[in-house]
C-alpha cells in the first residue's frame, strides 16, 4: 500500500516524531511507522486516538478507510463502536466537554464516572451554561422502583442512588444553575450529546455501565442517527420530573 502522506504531514504539523506519537497512544514505533511509510491502516480505536492526538479529525488522515467503511446513507455518522464504554479514549468525554458550545446534554442513569474521568468538570460545565450554553442533566430516579430493580441486578455496594447523589452533589458546585431532570426510563440506555457528537451506551445484562457496548455518531445530515437520539433524549427530558 502507498505511504500515508495525509498522517505525514499531521505528524510534521504537531511537530512530533514517529516515536513520540507512539508513546502518546501506547503502541509500539515501529507500528506507526507502517502506517505512515507502508499505509497501514490501524485500529479503529488507535484511529481515534492518533486523531485526538494529532488535532486531526479521523476521515482527514484516514480517507480512503471512510470512503470504504462509510459508503452511503445514515451509517456515514457512525465515528467508533466500542465494545465497552471503558474502551472510549481516555480524554473523549473531556474533549468533547471542553470543545462544545451550544449544548451539553447528559443522558446517563448516573453519569457519575463523569467526576472522575474529567478534571473540574462541574466548574467547566458551569462556565458553559453560563455562556449560554443549553447543559442539561438527566438522572435515573433514585426512588423508583426501576432503580431498586437494577441495583439487584448489578449487585455493587456503590448503588445506583448513591452514585446519582454524587452526581448532584457535583452539579451543585457549578457557579451556574444546571437544569436536572429524573427519570427511570433510561436504566438501559445513556446518551450524551455535545454539539453535534453524541456517545451512546447500551447497557448489556447485568453489567456496569463501563461495560456497555458504546457508539460514537458525529451529525452530518438531517434525520440521521444523531438526530434521532437527540429526539430521544428530547422526548425523555419532556417525560421526565423536574427536581
Amino acid at each position: 500500500m502507498p505511504r500515508n502522506d495525509f498522517l505525514r504531514e499531521a505528524l510534521t504539523t504537531a511537530g512530533l516524531t514517529v516515536s513520540q506519537l507512539a508513546e502518546k497512544c501506547d503502541v509500539d514505533a515501529k507500528t506507526v511507522e507502517r502506517w505512515v511509510s507502508r499505509g497501514r491502516l490501524p485500529h479503529p480505536r488507535s484511529r481515534v486516538r492518533v486523531a485526538s492526538v494529532l488535532g486531526k479529525d479521523v476521515d482527514v488522515l484516514w480517507p480512503e478507510a471512510v470512503r470504504r467503511a462509510v459508503k452511503l446513507g445514515a451509517d456515514r455518522e457512525l465515528v467508533g463502536v466500542y465494545a465497552r464504554r471503558s474502551e472510549l479514549p481516555r480524554t473523549l468525554f473531556r474533549e468533547l466537554i471542553e470543545g462544545a458550545r451550544s449544548r451539553l446534554l447528559f443522558g446517563g442513569y448516573t453519569s457519575y464516572f463523569v467526576w472522575l474521568e474529567v478534571p473540574n468538570a462541574a466548574e467547566t460545565i458551569g462556565a458553559k451554561a453560563q455562556a449560554g450554553a443549553d447543559v442539561r442533566f438527566l438522572l435515573g430516579d433514585p426512588a423508583s422502583p426501576v432503580t431498586t430493580s437494577r441495583d439487584r441486578i448489578e449487585a455493587t455496594p456503590l448503588n445506583l442512588a448513591t452514585r446519582i447523589a454524587m452526581t448532584r452533589a457535583e452539579i451543585s458546585k457549578s457557579a451556574s444553575p444546571l437544569a436536572v431532570r429524573l427519570s427511570d426510563r433510561h436504566v438501559g440506555m445513556s446518551v450524551w450529546v455535545f454539539d453535534n457528537d453524541a456517545i451512546v451506551a447500551t447497557h448489556i445484562g447485568g453489567a456496569l455501565g463501563q461495560d456497555s457496548v458504546t457508539l460514537h455518531f458525529r451529525r452530518r445530515e438531517s434525520g440521521g442517527p444523531f438526530s434521532r437520539y437527540l429526539e430521544h433524549f428530547d422526548a425523555l427530558w419532556a417525560d421526565a420530573a423536574a427536581e
